[in-house]
C-alpha cells in the first residue's frame, strides 16, 4: 500500500449526498415512522407502540447504563460513562432530564427532545444529555423493525478497516512491543497516544519524536501511522513533530493543539503535508462550520456524545462530505461507544478507518454479550443484530445490578 500521499489526496473518497442514506437519517421530508418503516419495507402501522413508558438506569458494578422502555416493550441502552470532569461530559442528572423530556412521547421523534435549533440553544453547546437519549432511541428503531441502525440510516458498506488506537503507554519500548502485537494481530495502522508527563498530563514532544521514529522502523514503511497528542502541544512543537510525521509518512496529525486555537491549526494544515485531524473536541455542529471555512483542519473527527448522538454525528459527516472532505469518528471505550460510532461509518462514504482500543476488549462490558473485533483481514464488520447490534446478556446484567436508578 502506497503511503506517500499528499494530505488532500490522502484516501480521498467522494459521493453524492443520494449515497450517504441521509434520507434514513430524518432528512427528508417524510414522518419518522414512515421512514423507519420503509427502511424495513413494513407498514407504519404494523410498528409495535413506540410510546415511551419509562426511563432508567441500571447502575451496576461495571458502570452504568441507560435505558428507554416503550409500551410496546422495547428496550433502547447505551452506555451512561462518567466522562471527564467538565459538565459539558457529565452524565450525573441524565435519568431526571430524560424522564421528564421522554416519558408519553414516540420514540421515534428523536429531533424533537435533541436539537439545538432554537436560538436559545445554539448559542450554548450541545446538551450532555441529548447523545444517551439519542442513541437508546436509535436503539430502539432498529429493534423495532429488526435491523441493525446503520441499515436504516442506510448502508454504504458492510465493514470498515481498522486502526489500532494505543493506550498512553509510557516508554518507547513498550510502544514498540504494542505496535507489532498489533501488526501481527492484522491491524494495518496503530495510532500513538504519547506518554502523559505527570503531574498534568502534558507531553514531552521530543520523546514523541522518538517512539515515532522507533515504531516506524520496527514496523516497516507499509504499516500506516497515525499521531494524536490530544491537543496538548504549542504551535511550536507541533510543528517540529508535524515536519517528523511528513517525513515519516504518517496519515494523521490529530489533535496536536487545543481545538479553540483556530489560527494554529490553520498554520499547520497549510505547512504539513500529514492530514490535520480535529472535531473531538468541539461540542456542537454549529461550531464546525468556521473550521471549515478557514481551512483549518482536512479531517473533520467528532464524538457523538458531544453533539446529540448518532443524528449528530450524521450530520457532521454530511457537513464534510459536502465540502469533500473525509470524517472519521472517534472510537474508543467499550462496546457500546464503539458500536454508535461504527454505525455512522456504515452508513457515510466519506470514511476510511475505525478506531480500535487496545488491547481489544480492554474496556468491554460484563453484562455484554457480543463483542467488537477485527476480523483477520484488518477489517470490523458490520453487524447483524438488531438496534445497536451488540446484545445484552440480561442474567449478567440482572446479576450485578446494584439499584435502578429511575429519577424520581
Amino acid at each position: 500500500m502506497n503511503t506517500d500521499v499528499t494530505r488532500r489526496r490522502f484516501f480521498r473518497r467522494s459521493a453524492g449526498l443520494a449515497g450517504s442514506g441521509l434520507a434514513g437519517a430524518g432528512l427528508a421530508g417524510a414522518s419518522m415512522p414512515a421512514q423507519v418503516a420503509a427502511a424495513a419495507r413494513i407498514k407504519p402501522g404494523d410498528l409495535p407502540n413506540l410510546t415511551i413508558k419509562e426511563v432508567k438506569a441500571y447502575v451496576t458494578s461495571d458502570g452504568v447504563l441507560a435505558s428507554v422502555v416503550t409500551e410496546g416493550g422495547i428496550e433502547g441502552n447505551y452506555t451512561l460513562g462518567g466522562r471527564y470532569w467538565h459538565p459539558d461530559w457529565n452524565n450525573e442528572g441524565w435519568v431526571r432530564f430524560a424522564r421528564r423530556v421522554l416519558t408519553g412521547k414516540n420514540a421515534l421523534d428523536r429531533p424533537q427532545f435533541t436539537s439545538q435549533w432554537v436560538p436559545p440553544k445554539r448559542r450554548r453547546g450541545q446538551s450532555s444529555y441529548a447523545s444517551a437519549i439519542d442513541n437508546c432511541l436509535w436503539d430502539i428503531a432498529g429493534k423495532a423493525v429488526g435491523m441493525p441502525v446503520y441499515k436504516i440510516l442506510g448502508a454504504y458498506r458492510d465493514r470498515v478497516l481498522a486502526y489500532a488506537s494505543s493506550q498512553h503507554l509510557k516508554t518507547l519500548d513498550e510502544f514498540v512491543a504494542s505496535a507489532l502485537k498489533c501488526k501481527a494481530e492484522g491491524f494495518k495502522a496503530y495510532k500513538i497516544h504519547p506518554p502523559e508527563v505527570p503531574p498534568h498530563g502534558g507531553s514531552d514532544y521530543k520523546l514523541d519524536i522518538e517512539i515515532s521514529r522507533a515504531i516506524r522502523k520496527a514496523v516497516g514503511d507499509d504499516f500506516m501511522l497515525l499521531m494524536d497528542p490530544v491537543g496538548v502541544y504549542s504551535r511550536q512543537e507541533a510543528m517540529e513533530v508535524g515536519r517528523v510525521m511528513d517525513e515519516l509518512k504518517f496519515v494523521a496529525y490529530e489533535d496536536p493543539i487545543p481545538t479553540t486555537d483556530i489560527d494554529g491549526y490553520v498554520e499547520l494544515a497549510r505547512a504539513l503535508d500529514v492530514p490535520i485531524h480535529a472535531g473531538e473536541f468541539i461540542f456542537s455542529i454549529y461550531d464546525y462550520a468556521e473550521y471549515i471555512r478557514r481551512g483549518a483542519v482536512d479531517v473533520l473527527r467528532f464524538i457523538v456524545d458531544n453533539i446529540g448522538g448518532i443524528t449528530g454525528g450524521m450530520k457532521v459527516a454530511a457537513l464534510a462530505e459536502c465540502f469533500g472532505m473525509e470524517c472519521a469518528p472517534h472510537n474508543w471505550g467499550d462496546t457500546l461507544d464503539h458500536a454508535v460510532h461504527f454505525h455512522c461509518e456504515l452508513a457515510m462514504p466519506n470514511n476510511v478507518f475505525f478506531e480500535m482500543t487496545v488491547p481489544q476488549g480492554a474496556y468491554d462490558r460484563s453484562y455484554m454479550k457480543d463483542r467488537i473485533r477485527i476480523a483477520r483481514d484488518g477489517y470490523v464488520y458490520a453487524p447483524v443484530k438488531p438496534g445497536l447490534g451488540y446484545e445484552i446478556d440480561r442474567n449478567v446484567l440482572d446479576n450485578i445490578t446494584r439499584r435502578i436508578d429511575r429519577g424520581q
